[in-house]
């Protein structure tokens, strides 16, 4: 056989090709490999310019400045810039997180000391501002530069220049001031609320001195210490939240007049722009009623309602208001009340003015404003569930424009003026790509396209699979299949789940498969199958409130629609089926063993849910209702009863240190096994909460694995 000189290359071409990507992924990088070696290279630290000019970035020893009309790119200010006006206890090694007030100035901070920077000339100064407690969390800075806002302990402070304000003084350590409440449920993240304005700070106050105590041991130390925490379980009494206003001119405090059981939630908390009142949502404790409150922000009095909501199962407000640009008046409120979450656009004065966006798929984001335009600049799943795409909407005429291009995930940061977007996304087969747009004429430029740090794996085939709900729902999952698959031989499965609320295992990003772990199982010769069943995010209500007051049911069922497919499959092994899961997938890995215990022959459990009436009160009775109103629900879902159908090999994990799905979750189950003379294997973390993580999560998953391979591979 002759060869061409063009098909000698070719063929030496592909040799080479083979032989680059033969490597194989270790336990280590396939568990933390995407955080570290191989991280996709990203923009550090991005942020837009005041002037709309430029933009912002941080690189090793800077920060970088880029011109948009021209990519030009200098220094804006370097490490050796900071270090030459610090002192050598204050020196830095890395250049800091630097928030810029304006293209000039700006602060970072190093440990509780906060510098500011300032543009001299062609060089900066730095100066020492404040000073914290060693102890200080939750900071807020004014955005005036004057001071800053922060806890220590159970208390809030404000340190303005130097001279420092207890703005709290309550010395029972569980009535807590200033931090997020409610377990950080309904899109709570922060307890620190600042008026526009700068002159009143709103600050959540949390008593929660009639929640029993729980708890959580430190077995690091000897002799082990407890640390009570408080945590409401559901059907118990839960803490009575508050909001107080602190008014920094007249050095006063006073608390909104928020009448109602106190057991009620208070969410989506905004300041009205003219920082004269402030609006709550107040939402009954079983969690189907909201009414969106207004109240002055000087004398705490109720001024109206705005609008009200309510539902057969339940309410979940997760955005505080958004007011337009400019306006006092009108702005828009994120709703699921159509079945979808979308934009409502209000006027406090008129109420409801209209519906924004409409149809079968929601908004995910609100990215900004081009107040010039009259445009809101969002991020939805119009196209597909799985897709995340940016679009402009125009709020005078309703009309919509998509801004991206490519399929995938994306998300912005937006200009100041909305003239230019900051796109950012990957797909099955795209590692990162960033963009600029010009959101007038679309036209982008592309800034980043990141090489796929996994080019020189082996990488397994990985299908995307649609199956059917037994309402006809569609159901996305995928399979992947191991390295040099062999259609006509049998490989052994294993399923990982979640199936809770506020997930998706399923969607179109980088790297196709989800998770490095599973190539990792399909480079050792295992199927893997994952499959985001209804209870599920970002699918609309009635795809996530089919589980509402039986949870483990409808999930139970839509995972079988997945057991179904795979037993349909001439190469899988329907006798070494395995499944795995965490917290809440955890829960549902625990329901199969023991509910359907002929399906998988072996199960690893990790953090896992195993009697509802042991977890917290926000989430539990959002989707199961309370024991009280729902001890039919709360029985099916008790795992501690059914411990004596487990048939195949099962293991559990759990962190001792574990505040989300306390420990005794599983210690329980323990017990309940040796009642009935029921054999499992158990494994503890003992330094850790209710994730594994850092280095010791590579130990987690070789134990996982290990598990594997020694009753289903074998």
């Amino acid at each position: 056989m002759k060869f061409s000189k063009l098909s000698l290359f070719v063929l030496l071409l592909s040799g080479s090709f083979h032989f680059a990507q033969n490597q194989k992924f270790s336990i280590a990088e396939a568990v933390n490999g995407l955080r570290s070696n191989l991280a996709v290279k990203n923009i550090s630290q991005f942020s837009w310019s005041d002037d709309n000019k430029y933009f912002y970035q941080s690189a090793k020893n800077s920060y970088l400045k880029t011109e948009i009309s021209t990519l030009r790119q200098d220094t804006l200010v370097s490490l050796h810039q900071l270090n030459k006006d610090l002192s050598p206890e204050n020196r830095l090694k890395t250049i800091p997180k630097i928030t810029f007030v304006s293209d000039d100035k700006g602060y970072y901070a190093q440990n509780s000391k906060y510098f500011r920077i300032e543009r001299s000339g062609k060089d900066w100064k730095v100066n020492e501002w404040i000073v914290l407690d060693d102890n200080a969390e939750n900071a807020e800075v004014l955005s005036n530069n004057q001071g800053i806002v922060y806890t220590v302990k159970n208390n809030l402070f404000l340190n303005k220049n130097g001279k420092v304000t207890a703005i709290t003084t309550d010395q029972d350590e569980n009535i807590i001031n200033g931090k997020a409440v409610h377990q950080q449920e309904f899109g709570i993240n922060k307890g620190i609320f600042i008026s526009p304005d700068q002159s009143k700070i709103a600050f959540y106050r949390m008593d929660q001195t009639m929640v029993g105590d729980y708890p959580i041991i430190d077995w690091s130390v000897t002799p082990a210490v407890n640390k009570n925490i408080k945590y409401p379980m559901a059907g118990t009494p839960s803490h009575h939240v508050t909001l107080g206003v602190y008014d920094l001119k007249t050095n006063t405090k006073n608390f909104l007049n928020i009448e109602g059981d106190p057991e009620q939630y208070l969410t989506s908390i905004t300041w009205n722009p003219d920082s004269k009142s402030i609006f709550v949502g107040v939402l009954n404790r079983d969690q189907n009623d909201m009414k969106m409150n207004q109240y002055n922000a000087s004398t705490g009095n109720f001024i109206k309602k705005l609008f009200e909501e309510q539902s057969d199962k339940y309410v979940e407000p997760q955005h505080p208001l958004l007011f337009l640009p400019n306006s006092k008046t009108d702005f828009i409120w994120q709703s699921q009340r159509t079945g979808y979450n979308h934009l409502f656009h209000y006027n406090t004065e008129k109420g409801l003015i209209a519906q924004l966006t409409k149809g079968n798929w929601l908004v995910t984001d609100i990215v900004g404003f081009n107040e010039k335009k009259k445009e809101i600049v969002y991020v939805s799943t119009q196209e597909s569930p799985l897709e995340q795409h940016l679009y402009k909407l125009d709020w005078t005429n309703y009309k919509t424009q998509r801004l991206d291009q490519g399929a995938g995930i994306h998300s912005g940061i937006l200009s100041k003026d909305g003239t230019y977007l900051y796109d950012t996304y990957s797909s099955d087969n795209v590692p990162r790509r960033v963009n600029l747009i010009n959101t007038h004429t679309l036209k982008t430029k592309n800034i980043l396209n990141s090489e796929n740090p996994l080019k020189n794996y082996q990488r397994p085939i990985i299908k995307n699979v649609t199956l059917k709900a037994e309402d006809g729902t569609q159901l996305f999952g995928k399979i992947i299949l191991p390295i040099d698959f062999n259609a006509e031989k049998k490989y052994p499965v294993i399923v990982y789940l979640y199936n809770g609320p506020h997930a998706q295992l399923i969607t179109d990003s980088f790297p196709a498969s989800g998770n490095l772990w599973y190539e990792y199982m399909a480079q050792k010769g295992y199927i893997v199958f994952t499959m985001d069943g209804r209870g599920s995010s970002n699918r609309g209500l009635k795809f996530e409130q089919a589980i509402f007051r039986n949870a483990g049911e409808v999930e139970m069922k839509d995972q079988l629609k997945g057991v179904d497919y795979l037993k349909s499959l001439p190469y899988v092994d329907a006798d070494k089926l395995g499944i795995h899961g965490w917290s809440y997938g955890g829960f549902m890995t625990t329901c199969f063993m023991l509910k359907n215990p002929d399906i998988f022959k072996v199960a690893v459990a990790g953090g896992p849910v195993i009697d509802w009436n042991m977890y917290e009160i926000m989430y539990t009775e959002r989707y199961m209702d309370s024991p009280q109103n729902n001890p039919e629900g709360y029985k099916k879902a008790n795992l501690l009863d059914k411990v004596q159908n487990l048939k195949g090999h099962l293991l559990m994990i759990h962190g001792a240190q574990d505040n989300v799905v306390v420990w005794q979750h599983s210690l329980k189950f323990l017990k309940a096994a040796v009642d009935h003379s029921v054999q499992l294997d158990y494994f503890v973390y003992p330094v850790h909460e209710h994730n594994v993580l850092g280095k010791d999560r590579v130990h987690l998953m070789q134990k996982v694995t290990d598990y594997f391979d020694e009753y289903l591979m074998k």
